[in-house]
């Protein structure tokens, strides 16, 4: 069995494809590279160039390397973007999903595992949020992500493939320094890159209801996301009648305030004192998975802490940052 990784070359994907690669796993990556990096992939992974959108491309690759499970993690997933390009990211992340739904099922594909955020939850009032939590997603980056589970869910049902939508909550970290998150629209990310200019971390707002005034988030490793996938994937191989739909993450709150502290010290950046300003409008306070239906599912719990977040992060931003 093959297993295809849409977004194979990105940050998450590139970290997913080694997972299933070292669980002895023959998989195929397509990737458009419009922000994925071929040198993520390791030898011998065969790499198909092209978009979601292209069904030519999917069903020449789909058939030519047997494929019978698909991980699906490439999208657009920048939320600030998303409420200015409206259009765009419904067709990337709702069409592209369309069309490679359909693919899939031309194909015979017998496992989809969806890469989901908790974005789909919007503002949740809760203290732990899980599966049941309402979904009620404040943005089209949330919007888009909803509606694929939606299509995930009716696809498989009516073709019989098993299913999986997995919802990360706040991805951080790297496997070795040159998996690192290449972008700064990430706390740790932002926070390195306004550390390594000599300015105070931005921290948007400290009156929230919160024990120290900021909001709370639920980091989890990149490698946990990645070993999440392979439980699932395994899962779905298993069980055909399976259809998922769970968190990813710690089950641990950890707030901003609190996260900026440790990667001043882990970076050696002990100062300027982070600066506060408005807070973003959206941002709710608290936002902590629930752990336990992925661990009833799949046996799955994270194993990585924050520090150990941190720390990969920044041995990777040190390799793309020498200065």
């Amino acid at each position: 069995m093959t297993w295809m990784i849409t977004g194979g070359a990105g940050y998450i994907g590139s970290h997913v494809l080694r997972a299933l690669v070292a669980d002895g796993q023959r998989v195929v990556v397509l990737d458009d590279l419009s922000t994925g990096d071929p040198e993520r992939l390791p030898a011998g992974v065969p790499l198909v160039r092209g978009s979601v959108l292209d069904r030519e491309v999917l069903d020449r690759a789909l058939r030519e390397h047997d494929v019978r499970g698909i991980v699906h993690i490439a999208a657009k997933k920048q939320v600030g973007e998303s409420v200015d390009r409206p259009l765009w990211y419904y067709r990337e992340n709702v069409e592209g999903l369309r069309t490679v739904l359909e693919a899939a099922v031309e194909a015979q594909v017998r496992s989809f595992v969806f890469s989901s955020s908790a974005a789909v939850y919007g503002m949740p009032d809760v203290d732990l949020v899980t599966e049941q939590t309402p979904c009620e997603p404040m943005n089209p980056y949330g919007e888009t992500k909803l509606a694929g589970e939606w299509l995930v869910s009716a696809v498989g049902r009516a073709h019989g493939i098993a299913t999986a939508s997995m919802r990360y909550f706040n991805v951080a970290g790297a496997a070795a320094p040159e998996l690192g998150d290449p972008g700064v629209t990430n706390l740790v990310p932002m926070v390195f890159d306004r550390l390594s200019q000599g300015l105070p971390p931005l921290v948007f707002g400290d009156d929230y209801p919160t024990p120290d005034g900021t909001c709370i988030r639920d980091f989890v490793h990149v490698q946990d996301i990645a070993s999440a996938h392979v439980a699932a994937a395994r899962r779905l191989t298993e069980d055909q009648a399976a259809h998922l739909v769970l968190n990813i993450g710690r089950g641990e709150g950890v707030s901003v305030a609190e996260m900026v502290r440790v990667i001043q010290e882990i970076s050696g950046h002990a100062g300027p004192a982070a600066q506060v300003v408005a807070r973003r409008p959206g941002d709710p306070a608290r936002v902590v998975a629930s752990a336990e239906a992925i661990s009833k599912e799949l046996g799955w719990s994270a194993t990585h802490d924050i520090r150990e977040m941190v720390s990969s992060a920044w041995a990777g931003w040190q390799l793309r940052h020498p200065s």
